[in-house]
């Protein structure tokens, strides 16, 4: 599956992380994570449970389509229910968009996604402990991860920032 992505949102990483431990602030147990293949962009949207998911990424995608006029083309997963459903597989036949799914137990088939996880986790986990917060709040550091590297982090292919390459001018900082 080694493709290299020649525009934004031709092909989406998406994962599932969860059941968390401890629940966030806002009673979330579930991390749903996109990755743009091209940019790197990531976003990040907290569920109560799996099953929210389905709607979520319908939802997400109409949405991302209509605000920077581009079409999805390819969705990556893995073999989880909360991708592989008829109301996902119902969606994306009506858009137009392929959905791929790695083979069972190899993550290594969706490496973007895992490396992003691992980032994301671990630099949620380095702000609790380095502030000395509570666990409850994982939710709030996730997000303060995934908006700080959208900004910072430099995609080697282009010299520029995810946010630069999915939005097409420098964050405003």
């Amino acid at each position: 599956m080694a493709f290299v992505s020649n525009k934004p949102l031709y092909l989406f990483h998406m994962d599932l992380c969860g059941s968390m431990r401890v629940q966030s602030i806002n009673g979330k147990r579930y991390v749903l994570v996109v990755v743009d293949d091209y940019s790197r962009y990531t976003w990040v949207f907290f569920l109560h449970s799996k099953e929210e998911a389905s709607d979520v990424i319908i939802s997400f995608i109409k949405k991302t389509q209509v605000n920077l006029q581009l079409q999805v083309q390819r969705v990556r997963t893995d073999n989880g229910t909360e991708f592989k459903n008829k109301i996902l597989a119902k969606f994306f036949d009506e858009v137009g968009i392929t959905q791929q799914f790695s083979a069972t137990r190899t993550p290594q088939q969706n490496g973007v996604m895992e490396r992003r996880n691992r980032t994301l986790v671990e630099a949620a986990r380095t702000m609790l402990a380095f502030a000395n917060l509570s666990l409850f709040l994982w939710a709030e550091a996730i997000a303060i991860t995934y908006f700080t590297q959208n900004r910072l982090i430099i995609h080697k292919r282009f010299d520029k920032t995810p946010y630069e390459l999915m939005n097409k001018r420098k964050p405003n900082i």
